[in-house]
C-alpha cells in the first residue's frame, strides 16, 4: 500500500511484520499486530488511522476525530487487511471531513498521535505515583489504578475502589492535578457529591469549589 507506513499500537503482546511491496525501500511497511488494540497505520494523507478488532463488532464502522485521529473497528473475525482496504476506499471522504472539523476548530491545537503517547508515557509515570502518595498521606485505601484517555471526565472512582486517571491530568498546574486525585479518593468513602463528600474533600483540598472552577478552564483532548 503505496504511502502507508504501519507501527507499533501502545501495547505489550504483539508480533512485528515486515512486508515488502516494490524494489525501493521506502516502499517497506512494519505492521504491528497486536491482541488487543489492533494496528496504526500512518497514512501521509490523513495522518494516523488505527484498525481495532472488536468481539462486538458484527461490521466495520470508521471514525474520524479531530483529536484521536481515524479509528476503523472491525469484527474480530475480519482480516486487518479488510479494515484497511475499507479506509482506502473511504480516504477521500476522510480527507473532506478532516477539512471541515480544521475549519469548524480553527487555530485550536489539535496534538497529534504522538503527542497523545507522549502524554500517556508521562502520565503512567507521574499519575500512579501521586495517587499513591495522597492515598498514603490521608489514609484511603484504593484497589486498582488505570490511566485512561477519554473526553468526558478527568477522573472516575468505581464502587470497587478502582480509579481511573484522565492523561491529560499531567497538563494540569499540580494544584489541580492534586485536586482531580483527591476528589476521586473520597468517592472511596463518599460515593455521592453530597454534603459530606464536599466537607470532607475540603478538609483535604481547602477552597476546593475555586479548583473545580478554575478547571473548567481547561479541556480533555
Amino acid at each position: 500500500y503505496k504511502g502507508l507506513r504501519f507501527s507499533a499500537a501502545n501495547v505489550e503482546l504483539r508480533r512485528t511484520v515486515e512486508e515488502k511491496s516494490g524494489p525501493d525501500n521506502d516502499n517497506w511497511m512494519t505492521r504491528t499486530e497486536t491482541l488487543f488494540r489492533g494496528i496504526v497505520v500512518r497514512c501521509k494523507d490523513t495522518g494516523s488511522v488505527t484498525i481495532r478488532k472488536n468481539v462486538r463488532s458484527r461490521r466495520v464502522t470508521l471514525r474520524v476525530n479531530p483529536r484521536r485521529g481515524v479509528t476503523v473497528s472491525i469484527p474480530y473475525f475480519v482480516p486487518y487487511k479488510a479494515g484497511l482496504e475499507f479506509f482506502l476506499a473511504k480516504k477521500n471522504w476522510v480527507m473532506k471531513v478532516q477539512e471541515r472539523q480544521r475549519e469548524r476548530i480553527g487555530s485550536e491545537h489539535i496534538p497529534t498521535p504522538e503527542e497523545i503517547e507522549a502524554l500517556r508515557k508521562t502520565a503512567k509515570e507521574v499519575l500512579p505515583a501521586r495517587l499513591h502518595e495522597l492515598a498514603a498521606r490521608y489514609s484511603f485505601e484504593y484497589n486498582s489504578v488505570r490511566i485512561k484517555h477519554n473526553s468526558s471526565n478527568w477522573g472516575s472512582c468505581s464502587r470497587k475502589g478502582n480509579i481511573n486517571l484522565n492523561l491529560n491530568l499531567v497538563r494540569l498546574p499540580d494544584e489541580l492535578r492534586d485536586y482531580v486525585i483527591l476528589h476521586e479518593l473520597c468517592h472511596l468513602k463518599r460515593p455521592n457529591h453530597g454534603p459530606q463528600f464536599h466537607a470532607l474533600l475540603e478538609s483535604l483540598c481547602p477552597d476546593h469549589l475555586a479548583k473545580q472552577r478554575a478547571l473548567r478552564g481547561y479541556r480533555l483532548y
